[in-house]
């Protein structure tokens, strides 16, 4: 399974570059669609792009996109960046809930004493137990299903969104949504 970003979030825009580091061209600040990766691309020459615009960063002929300068590590953000991290990371969530349900209806033991469910914020081994046997009885169709039907849930979103914070800020070795 080839797990590379093809595609980006605009998360900041510098047009005269970063002075901080050094960079005089148009540079951008991004979040990879997929799997939350943190870039720093810069653009093609008198290409402006918008903030939360999706950029495609594969492969093939871009458009916008000259390159890929680095991978970043969280802190490495400017402060403006990491706040609309946040916007852009929950719009990401929300349009794929389909793949986040899929987790929750597919996860399973990390090992003997603890399970990957447990891994995301305010779930323990009761609230797994529950999660568990409501998937059994029939598959989660959303995030509304999975609040209703599993008493002490409440905002998935928020609590996968916390959990991709966790990993992008190196606090888990364990990576269930980046890379």
């Amino acid at each position: 399974m080839d797990r590379r970003e093809d595609y980006a979030i605009v998360i900041y825009y510098l047009p005269g570059g970063d002075p901080t580091k050094n960079i005089k061209e148009p540079v951008v600040y991004a979040v990879g669609r997929d799997y939350f990766t943190l870039l720093l691309l810069t653009l093609k020459p008198s290409i402006t792009v918008n903030l939360f615009e999706e950029l495609y960063i594969g492969n093939k002929q871009r458009d916008k996109v000259r390159s890929i300068l680095k991978r970043l590590s969280f802190d490495e953000l400017p402060e403006i960046a990491k706040a609309n991290l946040e916007k852009a990371i929950k719009d990401l969530i929300a349009k794929n809930e389909k793949k986040f349900v899929e987790f929750f209806n597919k996860a399973g033991p990390l090992n003997i004493r603890l399970h990957t469910l447990e891994l995301l914020p305010d779930i323990g081994k009761v609230t797994v137990q529950k999660i568990i046997e409501e998937r059994q009885e029939k598959p989660f169709e959303s995030f509304k299903d999975i609040e209703e039907r599993v008493k002490g849930i409440k905002n998935i979103q928020n609590i996968i969104y916390q959990r991709i914070i966790m990993e992008l800020s190196g606090k888990e070795k364990t990576k269930l949504f980046t890379i």
